[in-house]
This record gives structure tokens, C-alpha cells and sequence, in this order.
């Protein structure tokens, strides 16, 4: 065999030097077709399953694997292809002559005519599992395949001599695997491995629907779990198997119990590579395949029930998507996909040597030094370095995600304190000298908690980790000014989640949340109640750097989209994912304000723009979902008023809306009201996973009592000739929020109009001071209250009103919606306010607002002592309401 294109292959493979010996045609014919890849057609041209001899068949399937892996090598090994090429060149080989083999043994086997289902009368299919890598389109070049059977309906057949389904799809189970299996002088196709099948080689062959659902139900265990991740139908019904396996791998919620399942049989793989000897398998030793795919793995166990583009069944795809929702950081991502490239490569050229399922790295010089060549190394030493270097790497990032926590199995110096909770004197004493205020009243919490019927039920790995979280944490709140508000709050969060393990798991797993999670109880009751209410954010406390990092709006519509896509019709499922993106945003926010990074006034823009994110993607959804939709994209516009329009929205702030529409079709009426009510719907209807947003409608023309939504010329005859003047107040803190870009111009346009009307003075001065009168009424002042007092929030709201409809037909500036504080600046400029008392009313404005948020941070109103600063401020307020409307 004399082909210079064929060297570097023949000087290799000990396998293709023979192969070609035996048949010098497929020597010729490799040569002559190298340059092109062995394409799923030019596979399927080679197969004419029409033989009805099953040795001609055989020989067919097994020729074929010949020519494929021939050219395969090839072309790999003389630089013409990639890992890409031949992970699935030899997966398309795989699916191909498993089904090719499947139809062959059915249309052969006519003794007991078809199989039927006895409940639907259906004619049932077998449908072939591909497992492991191989459900992964990433198949070794000389591997074996894992395969499971399946039907959907247990039953018998139709013909003249009856079995069961059971038996029918036995008989074509083995048949399939004799037909790929069998050793003959053309040798196999592949290797067929059954062990992953229900109770393993003890097992029944095949199983049905119900058979399956059964036993994951009852005996599946967790190493099934990942197994089942890269299950794929090779045939039959798909989605019918996935309904049905879905929920068995992907839990509804965060599972981070996976954490310590996968490491044990981590543990496992590696103390049999022990005894074995086998620390040079580049798959299962330290450093190797298996841990890049445990990698992946675990995060998909994780967080696949709730992250759809995690259930991935290749693991170079996952390792990307995990990078895409910086779940991994990008670089540990590029190193790990690296690292993975060259082993694959590295098991191929193994496997190249003598078409032997190997991982196993080669003893004797001679195939030391054709690997080192075959992988671009010029000995075995430099090839070492290489290699060691990318096992370094895994191993480093394995022990990163799956280390054990510090110190774990130590004893902590608090431990008693958990342990003989019910020893009142001892606990309180030490209790109090960590520095709790009521000593007493912790050990009681404690006792009470270690004796409750919750703790006593669960499970004993739950009850090990709140022993392990709960010493520490004694420990970490004791560190701050409120310890006994900080670790009575964290003990209400336990109680809570006592009995989801995998939030258990979470901060057992990761220490490093407890400071983070004390930082945020200690600082306010709200947020606390909140994470209490939605302990799924309990997630966001592992990566600081995600959690202090600046939205960015843009790009997290079109994560939040892309998420919601993937789960195609199931409505409350994207409910549920709408509303775990709202509270996790929020919750970043919280973060980021209690550390002090966010100004009150940038923090409400940013709980603005999420809420029209929030808003923009609720209407796309619901538009889908509407029924007899007259139109592709609703000509509809949702304007949003009061916080949300101004864009000084708080984080328990409902959202004021009036739904315009401009659009003159005869259906178009009823179709935006429909909508409209759907958007509601969506936004307020309670789900598992909260609300999203209340929703206050009573702004609309005509209020409760008028129609939901309104035209655009409705709307603006309205505001023309019907509105009060509160309703024109109303009107200048609106703005378009989502939908249609053209109709929110249309509604801008009027509500310009509307602002810069010229009014009658006195009589606009009357109405706004009997407006406020009125709220003081039903909103009196009270001690510590800023909104309402006279001086505060309301009364710098009202002026700015007023100086809006009495003079934006002069100066139409003072229409734009820049909040209070610019518009008392511009204002100032046209000379309708005094400039320094402008400054006074802007600046006593904004340490209102802030005293406000802080006041609901911390769930109390602001001390006497905190608004005595203000006090001079406020009486400029007066002073300027009194100059202005003539009223003191």
C-alpha cells in the first residue's frame, strides 16, 4: 500500500494497516475519497436493508463501520478533520445502523403480526435509547454504545399466534443487538451495553412506559439521574419518553443536593481507579474526562428544572451555555473546553491504535511515541507536559465546584450551643457572651426550634446540615449591632426552608453565603421577609460577582426571552420563570443598595426600567396567548403613572396603568380588552412563585367604573373635556412604558397638549389646595411620617404639579418627565421660584425620599431624631407651598 495521503495514518494504526491488508479496495477507495467528510448520506447509500439474508446484512452494517472508521482515521490523523468531525461522523454511524438494524429485525419478524397498545388500540413502537455518550452526539470512535428499550403501552399483538408486547419487543431487542454486536469475520459494528437499563443486567430487557415510570419512582438512583441526562430516542416516540424522564432528572427547584451525591460517586470512580491501578485513564483518572463532565453535570442537576437551555445533552454545549448565564466565568469555561478537546483527541488516537475501547494511556515506548506524534508533541515528554497541564487544570476547576466545604467535618467552637439548645442556663450564658442582648430569648428560639415537629421529621441529612449551618451562624450574627434581630430573622428563614434539603445544601455547601445572607437580615426586616418568601434567591448568594454587578437591561431582556422560549406552551411555567427574573433583579438591588452602592435615585430608575422590562415581555406573552388575534403586532400601549411614571418606583411600589390602543378594526375593541385583562392576569395572578406586581387601574378615564382600555382620541377627549384637575396632576408624572412605539407617541403627543393648556390661575389654585386638603383627611399627619406631613414629599409633588399645568404653556420644558427634583430646577430657571429656595425644596425632596426608603428598609417610621435635620428644609417647603397656592 504505497498512498503518501495514508501515512500518517497507516504509521499509527496498527488497526488500519490491517484492515487495509485485508482489503486494499477500502485502502484505494479511503485514498481516493479523503478529502471529503463520510457524510450521513454517503452513509446511507452504502446500506440496502432490503437484503433478507441476515449474514448479507451483517456483512452490509459491517462494512460500512469499515469504511467509516477507515476514513475517519484517515483523514483525523493526516490533519483534514476535528473532534467535530468525528464525534459525529461516528454518533450519525451509531443512530444510522441502530435504526437500520431496528426496521431489519421488525419487518423479518411476521410470526406474531404488530404489537398493540390495550389502551389506546395503537400500533406500539420500540423505541431505542441512546445513553451516555452516545445520546450526547459525542461518541468515541471505538466505544460501545449503551442502549435502553422502550414501549409506550403494555398489550399483545395482532396476528395469529399472540404474545405479549412484552415478549415481542424482547425478541426484536436481542435480534437488534445480535445484528450490531455479532463478532463475525467482518467483525462488529458496535458493542452493545444494556447495564443502564432498570435493576441492570437482572433487569428485563425491555420496559414499558409504566414499567419505567415505576421504577425511576421508587428504585431509581442519583447516578441514574446523570445518566439520563444525555438520554436521547433514537427511535419512536421522543417526547413521550422525555415527559416521562424529565421530572426523574430535573427537579422543579434548585437541587443543590447534587452537590454531595455526585460527589460520592466521584469518590467512588476514584477509589476504584485506585484499586484498579488505573490513575493513567485519561477518563476516569484525576484531571479527566469524567470530571469535565461532572462539571456540567451538576449544574444542569441543579438548575436544569428551572433553566431549560441547561438541559443539554452534549457537554461542550452546556460548558458554554453555563458561561452564557455566567454560571462559570468565561475563561474557566475556555480552559475546561480545551482541556476537553485534547482528551477526546488524546482517547481517540488511543483508540486508533488497535480499535480497542481504551482511555488507558500506553505502557511500551513504541506507542508512546505514536501517540506523542499522532497529537502534535515530538516525544513522549513534551506530550506529557501538555498532557499534565490540562489535567491540572480540570482537577483545579473539579475541586472548585466540588470541594467539600472547609473544616466540615470539625467540630465548631458553637456547636454545644445548637447541640443542648434545651439547656436553658448553659446555652443562654453562652449566648450572652457572645454579645446577644436577650440571651434567654435566642436559647429559647432554639429550643423551641430543635423540639418542633418540623426539625424532629426530617430527614437525617437535613437535620447534619442545620447542625452544621446553624453553630456558625450563631457565631457570624453575633458579629453584628442587632444580633438578636439578625439571627432571629435568619432562624425564621430556616424554619421555612427546613424542609426543602436542597436550600440546606445550598448554604451547607457554601459558607461563604452565611455572611452575605447575615448582611442582609441584620440590615432590614423587609428584605429578610422577602428572601424568607422566595428563598430560590438564596441561589444568588454564591456569586458576588453577579450579585454587585450593575444591570444591564438589554441584555437581560434577551436572557429573559431566550429563557421563555424554550418553554413553548406551558403558561404558568412562564409565569413562574417571569417571576423568579423579577425577584431575582430585585433582589440584586436590595444587595447593591444595602452595600451602599446604588443612590436612592439611580436605584429607582433601575426598579423603573425592570418594570417596563417586566411590562414590555408580560404584553408579547400574553398577545401570544390571545385567541382570534386581529392583528400580528398589537397597535396597543400600556403608559404607566404615579412611581412608575415618574420613575421613582420603590421596591414594594404597585404600578398605576392606563391601557391606550390605536386601532381602528372592527375586533379591535374587544381584543384589547381581552388583552388587557390578560396582562393583568399575568402580572398579579398569585402562582408558587409569588406575583409579580400589583396592578392599580383607577387612573383611567372615568376611573373604576370606566372601560378598561381606551383609544388614544377616547383618551384624549377625555382628558380635553371631561377630566379633573387631579386627573391633569395625575397626568404629569405619566409616560409610555411598553407596546406599541407609535400609539406611546400618540399618547405623548397628548398628554403635551393636555400639559400646556393655558388655565385660569386662581381657580387652578383652588383645586389643587382643595385636593390636598382632601388627602389630608383620609392621610393626616402623623410623628415620623414624610410622605404626608405638611412640608414633605406630597406637598413638594403638589407644587411641582401645579407649576406644570399653571405655566407649561409658557414653558413647554416643564413638561418633560424628569422627576421632581429637575423640574424644581427648571422651574428656577424661568424665574417662577426663587433659585436658592428651589435648592432648599430639591434638596429637602431627596433626604425625604431617602429617610423614606430607609424607614421601609428598616420597618419603622423615621425618629423625631432623624427628621430634625430636615426640619429648616420642611418650613422652606411651607413657605414656598404658601407663596405659591396662598395657602399656609
Amino acid at each position: 500500500m504505497n498512498h503518501p495521503t495514508l501515512a500518517a495514518a497507516l504509521a499509527h494504526s496498527r488497526y488500519l494497516a490491517s484492515l487495509f491488508q485485508r482489503t486494499p479496495a477500502l485502502a484505494e477507495r479511503t485514498a481516493a475519497e479523503l478529502a471529503q467528510p463520510f457524510d450521513l448520506a454517503a452513509m446511507q447509500a452504502m446500506l440496502t436493508p432490503t437484503e433478507t439474508d441476515e449474514a448479507a446484512f451483517k456483512r452490509q452494517l459491517r462494512q460500512l463501520r469499515q469504511a467509516v472508521m477507515a476514513r475517519l482515521i484517515a483523514r483525523e490523523l493526516g490533519g483534514l478533520s476535528d473532534l467535530d468531525e468525528a464525534l459525529r461522523t461516528v454518533s450519525d454511524l451509531a443512530d444510522l445502523t441502530v435504526c437500520a438494524a431496528l426496521q431489519w429485525a421488525i419487518a423479518r419478524e411476521d410470526r406474531y403480526g404488530r404489537p398493540i397498545g390495550e389502551d389506546t388500540g395503537a400500533p406500539q413502537q420500540l423505541i431505542v435509547v441512546g445513553m451516555g455518550k452516545l445520546g450526547g452526539h459525542e461518541l468515541n470512535v471505538s466505544s460501545d454504545i449503551d442502549l435502553i428499550f422502550v414501549y409506550d403501552e403494555a398489550g399483545e399483538t395482532d396476528g395469529e399466534r399472540r404474545i405479549s408486547n412484552q415478549e415481542y419487543f424482547t425478541l426484536i431487542g436481542k435480534k437488534l443487538i445480535n445484528l450490531l454486536a455479532d463478532v463475525t469475520e467482518d467483525g462488529f459494528v458496535f458493542r452493545v451495553d444494556m447495564r443502564l437499563r432498570p435493576f441492570g443486567d437482572s433487569g428485563a430487557l425491555v420496559s414499558s412506559f409504566a414499567a419505567l415510570e415505576n421504577y425511576l419512582l421508587t428504585q431509581g438512583r442519583e447516578w441514574e439521574r446523570y445518566a439520563w441526562i444525555k438520554g436521547r430516542a433514537l427511535s419512536g416516540d421522543d417526547s413521550g419518553l422525555m415527559q416521562l424522564i424529565s421530572p426523574f432528572v430535573y427537579r422543579k427547584y434548585l437541587d443543590y443536593g447534587a452537590y454531595a451525591s455526585m460527589r460520592e460517586l466521584h469518590s467512588q470512580i476514584r477509589r476504584e481507579v485506585a484499586r484498579r491501578d488505573m490513575a493513567e485513564n485519561i477518563k476516569l483518572g484525576p484531571g479527566g474526562i469524567r470530571e469535565i463532565e461532572f462539571i456540567g453535570q451538576v449544574f444542569q442537576l441543579i438548575r436544569g428544572g428551572r433553566v431549560k437551555t441547561l438541559q443539554e445533552r452534549s457537554t461542550r454545549a452546556t460548558l458554554r451555555e453555563l458561561a452564557r448565564l455566567n454560571l462559570l466565568a468565561g475563561d474557566s469555561v475556555d480552559e475546561l473546553l480545551a482541556a476537553y478537546e485534547f482528551l477526546r483527541n488524546l482517547e481517540h488516537r488511543l483508540m486508533y491504535l488497535d480499535d480497542a475501547q481504551t482511555q488507558m494511556l500506553p505502557g511500551n515506548d513504541e506507542d508512546k511515541g505514536r501517540i506523542a506524534r499522532a497529537m502534535g508533541h515530538p516525544d513522549w515528554t513534551a506530550f506529557s507536559t501538555a498532557l499534565e497541564r490540562h489535567r491540572a487544570i480540570v482537577t483545579r476547576h473539579f475541586e472548585q465546584v466540588f470541594v467539600l466545604p472547609a473544616d466540615q467535618d470539625r467540630i465548631h467552637p458553637h456547636a454545644t450551643l445548637w447541640q443542648n439548645a434545651e439547656n436553658g442556663d448553659d446555652t443562654a450564658q453562652g449566648l450572652a457572651r457572645l454579645g446577644y442582648a436577650d440571651a434567654a430569648e435566642i436559647q429559647r428560639r432554639l429550643a423551641m426550634f430543635r423540639g418542633s415537629g418540623r426539625y424532629q421529621q426530617m430527614s437525617e441529612r437535613s437535620q447534619r446540615r442545620i447542625g452544621a449551618i446553624l453553630p456558625p451562624l450563631i457565631e457570624v450574627a453575633a458579629g453584628y449591632p442587632n444580633p438578636d434581630d439578625t439571627f432571629t430573622r435568619i432562624l425564621d428563614l430556616l424554619e421555612a426552608i427546613g424542609r426543602r434539603e436542597s436550600y440546606l445544601a445550598l448554604l451547607a455547601e457554601h459558607p461563604q453565603t452565611l455572611k452575605r445572607l447575615a448582611d442582609l437580615y441584620s440590615a432590614s426586616p423587609w428584605v429578610s421577609q422577602y428572601l424568607t418568601r422566595h428563598p430560590i434567591l438564596l441561589d444568588e448568594l454564591l456569586d458576588q460577582r453577579l450579585l454587585y454587578q450593575a444591570p444591564d437591561w438589554n441584555a437581560a431582556g434577551e436572557a429573559i426571552r431566550h429563557e421563555l422560549a424554550q418553554v413553548e406552551d406551558d403558561t404558568e411555567a412562564k409565569m413562574d420563570l417571569l417571576r423568579h427574573f423579577q425577584h431575582t433583579q430585585v433582589f440584586r438591588l436590595v444587595a447593591q443598595d444595602i452595600a451602599g452602592l446604588l443612590p436612592l435615585e439611580k436605584l429607582s430608575d433601575h426598579l423603573s426600567d425592570l418594570a417596563d422590562l417586566v411590562l414590555a415581555v408580560t404584553m408579547e406573552e400574553a398577545w401570544r396567548e390571545l385567541p382570534r388575534r386581529h392583528v400580528e403586532e398589537p397597535q396597543f400601549a400600556a403608559i404607566g403613572y404615579g412611581k412608575l411614571g415618574g420613575k421613582e418606583l420603590g421596591y414594594a411600589s404597585d404600578l398605576d396603568l392606563v391601557f391606550v390602543y390605536d386601532d381602528d378594526h372592527p375586533d379591535a375593541a374587544e381584543n384589547y380588552a381581552r388583552f388587557a385583562k390578560k396582562i393583568v392576569n399575568w402580572l398579579n395572578a398569585p402562582t408558587p412563585a409569588g406575583i409579580l406586581y400589583d396592578i392599580d387601574l383607577r387612573l383611567r378615564p372615568n376611573g373604576s367604573s370606566g372601560l378598561l382600555v381606551s383609544t388614544v382620541e377616547a383618551f384624549e377627549q377625555y382628558q380635553c373635556d371631561s377630566a379633573w384637575v387631579w386627573e391633569h396632576q395625575a397626568l404629569t408624572r405619566a409616560r409610555f412604558v411598553a407596546g406599541d412605539v407609535r400609539v406611546g407617541r400618540s399618547f405623548e403627543a397628548v398628554r403635551d397638549a393636555v400639559l400646556r393648556r393655558q388655565r385660569d390661575l386662581p381657580a387652578l389654585t383652588a383645586e389643587v389646595v382643595k385636593m390636598r386638603n382632601r388627602m389630608l383627611e383620609t392621610h393626616p399627619e402623623r410623628p415620623g411620617e414624610v410622605k404626608h406631613c405638611r412640608g414633605g414629599i406630597v406637598d413638594v409633588e403638589f407644587i411641582v404639579q401645579f407649576l406644570i399645568l399653571g405655566y407649561a404653556w409658557l414653558y413647554p420644558d416643564l413638561t418633560a418627565n424628569r422627576g421632581n427634583i429637575a423640574l424644581l430646577a427648571t422651574a428656577a430657571t424661568h424665574n417662577l421660584i426663587d433659585a436658592t429656595t428651589a435648592d432648599t425644596a430639591r434638596a429637602t425632596y431627596r433626604a425625604l425620599r431617602r429617610l423614606q426608603h430607609a424607614s421601609r428598609l428598616a420597618g419603622r417610621d423615621p425618629t423625631p431624631e432623624a427628621l430634625a435635620p430636615l426640619a429648616e428644609g420642611m418650613a422652606t417647603v411651607r413657605a414656598l407651598w404658601q407663596t405659591l397656592l396662598g395657602e399656609s
